[in-house]
């Protein structure tokens, strides 16, 4: 029977299950999968998928803070490493650049059936993870350590009320979204 904490982790089992499905219908419609999109993107030619990501990160950030400010979300925040920052976006840019996919694009990908996705991507991601995990006690105190600043977020840093910081990069990112329109970019 579901009853208790099970009820809880099925319930976000299957919203993880229904947003994912959402997250990958979007991802498609939005032309991300498409390696031709993903390479105009990192030659700077084609900005299909910025404006996307861009659209993404104006929805989610209202999202995240009403529900925080609504008292049904919380913000669970992963300390600032540099170290592990800086290492984790070289790998990221490497993999994203060498494939031709980021890691959300590259299951999408693998899905509509583009194999260079899946022999390149997924298996490339659970050898990195396992890689990772072999590596972990010997660089959990040392590497993953180096650059601890917190937990950081940027109105936290400069002192000023979340909404504030949203609305100042709404205006950014919509005139940015404005300008890369009319270039036709």
């Amino acid at each position: 029977s579901f009853t208790g904490k099970g009820v809880s982790d099925m319930g976000t089992l299957i919203l993880g299950l229904i947003t994912g499905i959402f997250f990958g219908f979007f991802l498609q419609k939005g032309q991300a999968l498409k390696y031709d999109k993903q390479l105009g993107v990192l030659r700077l030619k084609d900005f299909t998928i910025l404006k996307l990501m861009v659209s993404a990160i104006l929805v989610g950030m209202v999202g995240v803070y009403l529900f925080v400010d609504l008292g049904i979300g919380k913000l669970s925040l992963k300390p600032t490493v540099l170290a592990a920052n800086i290492i984790g976006g070289l790998i990221f840019g490497l993999g994203w650049g060498m494939l031709g996919y980021c890691p959300g694009t590259t299951v999408g990908a693998t899905g509509e059936g583009r194999f260079d996705a899946f022999w390149g991507g997924v298996l490339g991601m659970l050898v990195g993870a396992g890689i990772f995990a072999e590596i972990y006690t010997v660089i959990k105190d040392s590497l993953l350590k180096w650059g601890d600043l917190g937990k950081l977020t940027i109105p936290k840093v400069i002192g000023v009320h979340h909404w504030i910081v949203i609305a100042l990069v709404w205006i950014v990112m919509i005139l940015m979204l404005i300008f890369l329109e009319k270039k036709k970019i």
